[in-house]
C-alpha cells in the first residue's frame, strides 16, 4: 500500500478560480467590499479589546473608478497589512484571513458574525476582470511599513515596498479589455447598490474622471462671493443600518413604509408585515412584506432578497425561502447559512430546512394573528392576499394545517365566512355543501335565484381557485364545492312536474336543440321568471379548467351539460300550447331558450353569438304581426 498527499497545481488552479467559481462576474466588487469591510470589522474589535489604538477619523470604503486609466480601485481603513499577512494571506490560495483572526482571538470575540469572508477567495475574484492586480497596505501594528504586492494573474507575483501613509488598503484593478463594460460609473454604482446596499460599513463613490474635471473649472467671483466653492459632502452610497437591525419594538410603521419604497422601488403601501427576529438555534433578521396586488399577475412579482452579514446574495433562494413565500416581498439577514464557497449559492445543510420551516411558521402566526384580533383589518386585505394563502395551502400541507381555521370566503350575501362558519350557517339547506360562484357576472342569474331563496354562496373567482377547491376537498374529504350552476338545490324547486309535462318538454327541446351530448331536465322552480338554466357536471367541467389551465388536450374536453327548463314559466308554458302549424316558431323560441340558458354560464361562440341575433330580431319581427 502507497500512501501520500495530492498535488495542487496553482498554474491549473487559478484559472479554474477566475472562470468558473463566480457565476456573476460582477461579484467581483461584492467580494473586495466584502473584504474592506472585514478589515474594519477587525480593527474595531482589536480597538474594542485594547489591541488596537482608536483614531477619530470615520471608517470607511471608498471605490474609485478611473476610466481613463482603466482602473478601479477598492480602499478601505481597516487594519490593513504587513509584507508577512500579505505572503501569508494573499499568496496562499485559499488561506482565510477571516479564519485565522478568529482563531487567534477566539476567547476575546463573543462572536464571528460580523465577520464576513471565511473561505480566503474572494480577493481572487479581481482576476475575472483585472490583467493585473496591484495592493498597496499599511498594518495597524506600529512601526509597520508600508507593502506593494502585484501580479498578472499567472503565479508570479512582486512584493516591494509601499507608498500607503495611512492605516488600510487599497485594491487597485487594471480592468482587461474584455471587462471595458465595468468601466463605467453607471455599471459601478448599479453592482454597489445591488450587492452592498446593506453592507456594515459606510461606502462611497468615487468617478476620478469627474473630480479631474471638477478641479479644473474655473469659479466664477460671483459664485465664490456666494460661498459656492464649499463643495457638498459626499454621501454612502449605502444604508449601514438596515431596518430589519432593529428591535421589531422600536420600529414604527412609517420606518416600515419608508424601507418597503426604498429596497422595492414599490409606490403603494404594503398591507400589512412581519419583523424577523431569532437568535436561537440559529441567528436570522429579516422583513416579509405582504405588497398590494392590483392584479392577480402582480402575484408572480414577489422579491425576497437573502442576506448573509448585510452582504447580499441572491434574490428568492427557495430552499430557504418556499416556493408560495415567493409572492411576498422581503429581506432576510442569516448568518448562518451554509454558503459555498462562492459566497452565491447554499450548502446541503440541515439548517436550511429549519430556517425555511421557522419562516413558515412566521408568516402562518402572523395571519392567525391578524384573523384573531383584527379580523376586520384582515377581511379587508383577503382580497389581495388570498392568492399567496391558497397556493401556499396547495403547495404545503404543513403552511395549510397552521392557517386552515384563518381561511375565508367572500359570500355573495356580503362579509366573509370561514368554512365551518358557512357549513354551520347553511347546514339544513346544503347539508356539507359549499356553493361557489366563480364569475358574479356571468353567473348573475344563479345568484339572483340562491338569493331570492335565501341560500349562500361564496365567491372563488381566482385562477388560482381552480386548482384549490380540489386540495380543499382533499384536505376535508366530508365536504364537497359544487358551482353555483352545477346542481340545483332542493330548495329553489316547487313540487314534481308532472310526468306527461316533463315528458313533452324534454322531446320537444332535444327535437329542436338536435344536440346528441346535451340533457334535458324539466323542473318546477320557485324563481318564474328563469325560462331555463344549465347544469354543469361538477367533475366534468372541473377537469375541462384543469386541462386548459395547464394546457392538456388544448383545454376543449367536452362538458356534461343539462338542460334545466321551468315547467313554471311563461315561456315555456307558451311553448307547450304552440302546434306543429307553429313548429318553426316554436323551434325559434326554444333555441332562444337554449342560448339565454348559456349566456348565463359562458360567453357564446361567434357562429353562436351570430345566430343568437339574427334569431332575437325574427322574434321581434313575430311581435309586431
Amino acid at each position: 500500500m502507497e500512501r501520500g498527499n495530492l498535488s495542487i497545481n496553482s498554474e491549473n488552479l487559478l484559472p479554474v478560480i477566475k472562470k468558473w467559481l463566480y457565476s456573476d462576474t460582477d461579484i467581483f466588487l461584492r467580494e473586495l467590499v466584502s473584504n474592506g469591510c472585514d478589515a474594519v470589522n477587525k480593527h474595531k474589535k482589536l480597538v474594542s479589546m485594547g489591541e488596537a489604538a482608536a483614531d477619530e477619523g470615520a471608517y470607511k470604503i471608498t471605490v474609485s473608478l478611473d476610466k481613463e486609466n482603466s482602473t478601479i480601485t477598492v480602499s478601505d481603513n481597516g487594519l490593513g497589512m504587513t509584507e508577512d499577512e500579505v505572503k501569508e494571506y494573499i499568496n496562499q490560495i485559499a488561506f482565510s484571513g477571516a479564519n485565522s483572526f478568529i482563531e487567534q482571538y477566539k476567547d476575546k470575540i463573543g462572536s464571528e458574525n460580523d465577520i464576513i469572508g471565511h473561505f480566503g477567495l474572494g480577493f481572487y475574484s479581481a482576476f475575472m476582470v483585472a490583467e493585473r492586480v496591484e495592493i498597496q497596505t499599511l498594518s495597524y501594528i506600529e512601526g509597520a511599513k508600508p507593502c506593494h504586492w502585484s501580479c498578472d494573474g499567472g503565479i508570479e507575483f512582486e512584493i516591494d515596498d509601499g507608498i500607503r501613509a495611512e492605516r488600510g488598503t487599497d485594491i487597485i484593478l487594471h480592468i482587461g479589455e474584455d471587462s471595458k463594460e465595468f468601466l463605467s460609473p453607471y455599471k459601478i454604482k448599479e453592482i454597489l447598490t445591488k450587492y452592498c446596499y446593506f453592507m456594515p460599513v459606510e461606502i462611497y463613490f468615487e468617478d476620478m474622471d469627474e473630480l479631474r474635471k471638477g478641479e479644473a473649472e474655473v469659479v466664477t467671483e460671483e459664485i465664490k462671493e456666494q460661498g459656492a466653492e464649499e463643495k457638498e459632502k459626499p454621501k454612502p452610497v449605502n444604508d449601514v443600518a438596515p431596518l430589519w437591525l432593529k428591535n421589531p419594538s422600536d420600529c414604527t410603521d412609517e420606518e416600515y413604509k419608508e424601507f418597503y419604497h426604498k429596497v422595492f422601488t414599490d409606490f403603494n403601501d404594503p398591507l400589512f408585515w412581519i419583523h424577523l427576529n431569532m437568535d436561537y438555534p440559529f441567528k436570522l433578521k429579516g422583513i416579509l412584506y405582504f405588497p398590494k396586488l392590483r392584479r392577480e399577475l402582480d402575484a408572480i412579482e414577489g422579491q425576497v432578497k437573502l442576506y448573509n452579514n448585510q452582504v447580499f446574495i441572491a434574490d428568492n433562494i427557495k430552499e430557504v425561502i418556499p416556493e408560495f413565500l415567493l409572492l411576498l416581498k422581503g429581506t432576510i439577514d442569516c448568518s448562518d447559512l451554509p454558503l459555498n464557497v462562492s459566497r452565491s449559492f447554499l450548502q446541503n445543510d440541515g439548517y436550511v430546512g429549519k430556517i425555511s420551516k421557522y419562516i413558515v411558521k412566521k408568516v402562518a402566526d402572523k395571519l392567525n394573528s391578524l384573523f384573531k384580533k383584527e379580523r376586520e383589518t384582515y377581511e379587508n386585505c383577503w382580497e389581495d392576499i388570498n392568492t399567496f394563502i391558497k397556493y401556499g395551502c396547495a403547495r404545503d400541507e404543513d403552511f395549510y394545517e397552521k392557517v386552515k381555521n384563518s381561511l375565508i370566503y367572500k359570500s355573495i350575501n356580503g362579509g366573509y365566512k370561514t368554512l365551518q362558519e358557512y357549513l354551520t350557517a347553511n347546514e339544513s339547506k346544503t347539508e356539507k355543501k359549499v356553493f361557489y360562484v366563480s364569475d358574479e357576472q356571468q353567473q348573475a342569474q344563479y345568484i339572483n335565484m340562491f338569493k331570492e331563496n335565501d341560500l349562500e354562496a361564496v365567491v372563488l373567482a381566482n385562477q388560482i381557485d381552480v386548482p384549490f377547491v380540489n386540495y380543499m376537498e382533499m384536505y376535508n374529504e366530508s365536504v364537497k364545492f359544487m358551482r353555483i350552476d352545477s346542481d340545483i338545490n332542493d330548495v329553489i324547486k316547487s313540487g314534481e312536474v308532472e310526468k306527461e309535462t316533463a315528458e313533452t318538454i324534454e322531446k320537444l327541446f332535444k327535437d329542436s336543440l338536435g344536440k346528441e351530448s346535451l340533457t334535458v331536465k324539466a323542473e318546477n322552480l320557485k324563481a318564474d321568471g328563469v325560462s331555463a338554466i344549465i347544469e354543469l357536471s361538477e367533475q366534468s367541467r372541473r377537469m375541462e379548467e384543469m386541462s386548459r389551465l395547464y394546457g392538456f388536450g388544448g383545454g376543449n374536453m367536452p362538458m356534461a351539460e343539462t338542460l334545466v327548463v321551468n315547467a313554471e314559466n311563461g315561456v315555456i308554458k307558451q311553448i307547450l300550447e304552440m302546434g306543429d302549424d307553429k313548429k318553426e316558431d316554436r323551434d325559434l323560441i326554444i333555441n332562444q331558450v337554449y342560448d339565454l340558458a348559456a349566456m348565463s354560464h359562458r360567453a357564446l361562440s361567434a357562429d353562436e353569438l351570430t345566430a343568437f341575433v339574427e334569431r332575437s330580431n325574427k322574434i321581434l319581427e313575430m311581435m309586431n304581426k
